[in-house]
Formats: C-alpha cells, structure tokens, sequence
C-alpha cells in the first residue's frame, strides 16, 4: 500500500472521495497546527476541512458540517506512532 494520501478525502460512503482501505488504516488530521478528530472530509490543495458541529443530524440523518480554512496535514496513524 502506498504511503501518500490522496488531495480529498471523506468519511461519507456516500461521497465520490470515500475510500475504505485508507481509512481503515487509520488516518489523522492536523489543522492549523491542532489535532482534530471530527474531520468528515478534507481537502489539502484547497486548504479547509469539514468538521461535524456536535451531535446535530440534518434531515438525512447525516452530522450538520462546519468548513474551516487554513493549512491541512493529513497523515497515517501508523506511521506517526512509529
């Protein structure tokens, strides 16, 4: 398996960015320098990361997001902890 992580990537099966073997792997996220763990999507080219905003569900049922913008570090669980 290769070491880089793709540009985007979500949580959301129903996304066209979703990919299982990836996040099984585990993946983190530093955003602006802070480890977050309730990113549901990211974008590193761009520069924001999609967040879910507490509990809250839409209409789908789905966790209500919060786009924030700023410098995105994806990185491998695996290969951090090494």
């Amino acid at each position: 398996m290769s070491d880089t992580l793709p540009d985007r990537l979500s949580i959301d099966p129903d996304s066209k960015f979703y990919d299982q073997t990836i996040l099984e792997r585990g993946i983190g996220i530093r955003f602006n320098g802070t480890e977050k763990t309730n990113v549901e999507e990211y974008s590193v080219s761009e520069g924001w990361v999609k967040v879910s905003v507490g509990k809250t569900m839409d209409r789908r049922g789905k966790p209500l997001t919060m786009k924030l913008k700023g410098k995105v570090e994806p990185y491998f669980r695996d290969t951090a902890e090494a």
